[in-house]
């Protein structure tokens, strides 16, 4: 093989390693996000007030279903996992499809998995829990979520492609302040722009 031709073959294999290392999402720390371990999910605003994401009332007259909400104190709220649509891949990378997982159990009757579900009476997409882990497809669609780059950390999207054929919605994922002031994860124009502490 020719020397320049070995030069550009180095390059291009450089040039793809660096691309596929910097598109994984990094903990504070700066690791890579992986599937089984144990993570916070916390404000990305320095000197915020408000704290990070726990289980919270989706009505104030019911303790069941629940919700996602940002705590109002500066607490780290509760552990979680991120889950890769492909279960063999264990980094985290920006754009891939993920379920997110609370690991306490909540005291509904349901699962601690992230989903999107549309309140009629609010006219709003809220993230809620009693999704399906895994089983990627169209019967799942409202489970999928992604991760992007902000200018100071990083942001959750819903805009899951786990089905070829479906319409789906694209939108980032903000806090919508409801009436009892609970600071409620929803579909948003301002994104809620987040880091990950392990």
């Amino acid at each position: 093989m020719k020397p320049d031709i070995l030069l550009s073959f180095s390059f291009i294999l450089a040039v793809l390693s660096a691309n596929a290392a910097t598109d994984s999402v990094l903990d504070v720390t700066g690791k890579n996000l992986q599937s089984g371990i144990n993570y916070y999910i916390m404000p990305a605003a320095k000197g915020s007030n408000a704290g990070g994401i726990a289980l919270g009332p989706t009505s104030p007259n019911k303790t069941c279903p629940l919700g996602v909400a940002q705590l109002q104190t500066h607490k780290k709220g509760l552990q979680l996992t991120f889950n890769p649509v492909n279960p063999k891949k264990r980094i985290i990378r920006l754009s891939t499809d993920v379920n997110i997982k609370f690991l306490s159990p909540t005291s509904c009757n349901e699962s601690n998995i992230w989903r999107l579900k549309y309140d009629e009476a609010m006219k709003q997409y809220f993230i809620t829990v009693g999704g399906v882990e895994g089983n990627p497809g169209r019967q799942t669609l409202d489970n999928w979520f992604k991760i992007e780059k902000t200018d100071d950390g990083y942001k959750l999207v819903f805009c899951p492609t786990v089905c070829n054929y479906c319409k789906v919605i694209c939108k980032d994922v903000g806090i919508f302040v409801d009436g009892n002031g609970v600071r409620r994860l929803a579909l948003s124009d301002v994104p809620f722009s987040v880091i990950f502490y392990r």
